[in-house]
């Protein structure tokens, strides 16, 4: 009898066992007892909706998410790349072709000021300085002299100076974002705003000071041309002797 007991305590540890055991390893539809709901019905929350969650009526609301409406989606961490922070590049304005290339690259060098906020032009210059450097100074030379270290290597050539190149401000970002001739894109390195700030301080550091020694020639001829006749003046002999 008492051998008879033991038997069945066996077998209904057995069955007890094996239910526990075949119950674990079923579908979770209808668990009667979950600990982390997330791990067996993950939510997908939508970033720009309100959130939904529980705390989300009580005082102690996360400070961010009541700033931005409830909206899950706040703006890039301090740091990081936004794609396009600055709100100036369209998707649909890339050429699609080489004639879309060609037309808009035309048009490019129309654009003489950058669409960027002009009371932050000093900021954007001294940002524009360091990803040049930091990114195109390999091939065009910290000078814009088309001599960077690549070049001067062997391993790459027939990049342009700056100096004796016709560029707007508008032409150099439009190169920097489609690429021309044996340049590639460099959409991938730098988002739109950045794009332009290194477009500004292209010209503004290698196009403006190509420019002012003409306006200086300028200026010393027109200076000639006016003490001309003073000195004709004052030396008659002169001029008698030029006829002569």
């Amino acid at each position: 009898m008492l051998k008879m007991k033991k038997n069945v305590l066996k077998i209904t540890a057995v069955l007890g066992l094996t239910t526990v055991l075949l119950n674990s390893c079923g579908p979770k539809d209808n668990t009667p007892l979950v600990y982390f709901p997330d791990m067996y019905f993950p939510v997908a929350y939508d970033p720009l909706m309100k959130a939904q969650d529980a705390y989300s009526d009580h005082e102690n609301e996360i400070p961010a998410f009541v700033k931005n409406n409830g909206a899950t989606g706040l703006t890039p961490v301090e740091g990081s790349v936004a794609q396009n922070k600055d709100g100036i590049f369209e998707e649909a304005l890339l050429p699609k072709n080489p004639d879309q290339y060609n037309a808009g690259y035309d048009a490019s060098k129309t654009m003489t000021t950058s669409p960027l906020n002009p009371a932050n032009a000093a900021k954007d210059l001294e940002r524009g300085k360091i990803l040049f450097e930091h990114t195109c100074a390999a091939c065009h030379g910290v000078g814009g002299d088309g001599q960077g270290p690549i070049v001067q290597s062997g391993a790459f050539s027939g990049v342009p100076n700056y100096a004796d190149r016709e560029i707007t401000v508008g032409s150099v970002h439009y190169v920097i974002t489609n690429g021309r001739n044996a340049m590639g894109s460099y959409a991938g390195q730098l988002n739109a705003g950045d794009r332009w700030r290194v477009a500004m301080y292209v010209i503004n550091a290698f196009k403006k000071g190509a420019a002012a020694p003409a306006a200086s020639t300028a200026t010393a001829s027109m200076a000639s041309a006016t003490a001309a006749p003073a000195t004709a003046t004052a030396k008659p002999e002169m001029t008698t002797e030029t006829k002569k």
